[in-house]
């Protein structure tokens, strides 16, 4: 069984924020992952040596990707990322706000005054957390 090409992914990004090399990084998949490419992982196999990544420092991201949306509604996007990124929050968070605010499935979906209310929200919790400080 293969794995899910986010699985493989998200060990590529590892190996790319590890600073492994292409040596370092084949003897590894040899020594945790029984295998000589990443893509021959199983499930299992695949587990292991993304918990052996994270132990040598590899931080995911996680929390969602970005979402895609034309590119003019690119800049209220960046604004959105901005103030997640201040918040410390994820697109996890925003697809939620999606759903309760926008009434719609995904940020995809959202036209440009949706993403402006999103915004207009985002901007009130930045303000609160600033006030508790």
């Amino acid at each position: 069984m293969a794995i899910a090409k986010s699985t493989l992914a998200k060990i590529h990004i590892a190996k790319q924020q590890l600073g492994l090399d292409d040596e370092t990084y084949r003897v590894m998949l040899r020594s945790v992952g029984d295998v000589d490419s990443a893509r021959d992982l199983t499930p299992a196999s695949a587990a292991r040596v993304l918990a052996h990544l994270e132990r040598s420092g590899f931080k995911p991201t996680g929390g969602g990707r970005r979402p895609r949306v034309a590119a003019g509604r690119a800049a209220q996007l960046a604004k959105i990322e901005a103030l997640l990124a201040d918040a410390g929050r994820s697109w996890d968070y925003v697809n939620g706000m999606v759903k309760r605010i926008c009434k719609v499935d995904a940020i995809e979906f959202c036209n440009g005054d949706a993403l402006a209310k999103l915004i207009a929200a985002l901007q009130i919790d930045s303000k609160r957390r600033e006030a508790r400080r």
